[in-house]
């Protein structure tokens, strides 16, 4: 059997780094982790293809080729899956739909053939035996939440990593929090479970013999979900990659508790750990209490942030606004706060309501859901009736972005971050770097308008902070990313602006 497994393309969002991708001569942050995984658990004898359309443009020839299409993707996904599955329907393709995705779009059984729920480990057996058969189900859903250890190795045979930026291992699954607007508890559960120290060091030895070398990314829902598993993770990770010479370094997401164990951040950074993502949310109290973020008001949030980039760590963060205990000076605090924080890379969103959270569910006894949401938090399109004035809300949140992603503001920010940072002797720097600087001095030094700024920073990085020069460097460029989706998101777009206002009534939910 012939199966084409498909990702679709990822929109222009923060998370995309569409605008940054170019400078380092990259296509896409990452490859696709699941559908690599998913082969690895398809049967040998199958052909296989995978088309990343981030990378590679899905062509009339590949669906030709396919007897099944394999698709996987998140909420934010949506639009480009369904256009997908409508292609292949169009064919007479046998379409399987998987990931994130399908616990939160209800008309995907109207789109594909067979839906996969839940984690796919204990159901493909199932699913490939009833294919092969030409019996398979309309559906396939997880009853349980399976081990890690019986994860196999990705199957990188399918895969160019060169137009990746950095590369994936996912070590755990879950996180122990209970936030009311996160679907990752609601899908992989609260009790986190681990692949074995030897696991992640054959997914190591895999990226090493594939000749990889830079950024891997930990991308686990909060990697030191379980403290102590991490900590025994934590020293293979540090020898294997001392033994090999340091080919890469570390980044990943976490919960803010991170602060509160020394021990545990001097472990990472000695594995490699460069970077770390936290969900910081606000720093209204009041708000994170309403979000069930307790674990983020036992500690104060600033002194936190300090902590762990005073392990050479760089924090970026997640903020929120669109709370219903957000007070009017909200705005203000938050850009206050990511100022004093010296955090460079903020993702600002506005609150979304989900599908299947626990917040989506007490909207809509509130009567207040609206639609379904799309996933992407930076759309000025709100999915519910917040508690503030809504064109407020949305004029508040711009107004955030304005001011943090000013060119001088940001560059500022940065500063203050580069005043601090005291990066370990972790990173080596390849032919790729030197030529993403190359580009950055043509781009933004040469073609863009308002250079005098970035010449300025130029001359601070190069004088000031050449102990980080390199870190300067990737920030400006990151910056750059920051500063067009922030253009983006200042541009109205009326009909967004309509519907954003409240001119829908509660209950008049949009068909998706």
């Amino acid at each position: 059997m012939n199966a084409l497994l498909v990702y679709p393309e990822w929109p222009d969002t923060y998370w995309s780094f569409k605008h940054a991708l170019p400078f380092e001569g990259k296509r896409s942050p990452y490859p696709p982790l699941g559908l690599l995984t998913i082969s690895s658990l398809l049967p040998g004898h199958w052909k296989k293809r995978l088309i990343d359309t981030n990378v590679k443009r899905l062509t009339d020839s590949d669906l030709r080729w396919a007897d099944v299409v394999m698709l996987s993707g998140m909420l934010v996904h949506r639009r480009e899956i369904l256009d997908i599955l409508a292609r292949c329907r169009a064919r007479g393709l046998r379409t399987v739909i998987g990931g994130p995705i399908t616990s939160s779009v209800e008309e995907l059984p109207l789109a594909a053939d067979h839906v996969v729920v839940g984690e796919a480990e204990e159901l493909m057996p199932a699913l490939v035996a009833d294919l092969e058969a030409g019996s398979a189900k309309p559906l396939y859903k997880a009853h349980a939440l399976p081990d890690l250890s019986k994860t196999p190795l990705p199957d990188l045979d399918l895969v160019n990593l060169r137009p990746y930026s950095a590369i994936g291992i996912q070590y755990s699954r879950g996180c122990p929090f209970n936030c009311e607007f996160c679907d990752i508890i609601e899908i992989y559960g609260r009790r986190p479970r681990t692949k074995s120290p030897a696991q992640i060091v054959a997914e190591l030895e895999l990226l090493h013999d594939r000749r990889w070398r830079g950024s891997v990314f930990l991308v686990d829902d909060n990697f030191i979900g379980n403290k102590k598993k991490v900590k025994e993770l934590l020293p293979v990770l540090a020898d294997w990659n001392a033994q090999h010479g340091r080919p890469f370094t570390f980044f990943t997401e976490a919960s803010l508790n991170l602060a509160d164990d020394s021990e545990l951040l001097e472990m990472m950074k000695a594995s490699g750990f460069i970077r770390v993502f936290l969900g910081i949310e606000t720093p209204v109290e009041a708000s994170l209490k309403e979000a069930q973020k307790l674990q983020n008001t036992r500690r104060s949030l600033l002194e936190s942030v300090k902590h762990i980039q005073s392990y050479g760590i760089e924090v970026m963060a997640g903020f929120i606004v669109g709370f219903d205990n957000d007070p009017d000076d909200v705005f203000d605090r938050q850009v206050e706060f990511i100022h004093q924080s010296a955090i460079p890379l903020a993702m600002v969103g506005l609150l979304q309501a989900l599908p299947g959270t626990q917040l989506y569910r007490r909207l809509i006894k509130e009567g207040r859901l609206v639609t379904e949401g799309t996933g992407d938090n930076m759309e000025t399109r709100l999915n519910f009736i917040p508690k503030m004035d809504p064109q407020r809300l949305i004029e508040g949140y711009r107004s955030i972005l304005k001011r943090i992603y000013e060119r001088d503001a940001y560059y500022d920010r940065v500063r203050r971050f580069l005043a601090q940072h005291h990066p370990a002797n972790h990173v080596r720097h390849r032919v790729s770097d030197y030529l993403a600087f190359a580009r950055s001095l043509v781009k933004q030094g040469m073609l863009e308008e308002r250079r005098r700024s970035y010449w300025k920073f130029i001359y601070d990085a190069a004088t000031h902070y050449r102990h980080a020069f390199g870190t300067a460097i990737t920030l400006a460029i990151m910056g750059y990313h920051f500063e067009k989706i922030t253009e983006k998101v200042l541009r109205p777009d009326p009909a967004e602006e309509a519907l954003a206002v409240g001119l829908l009534e509660p209950g008049m939910e949009q068909s998706v």
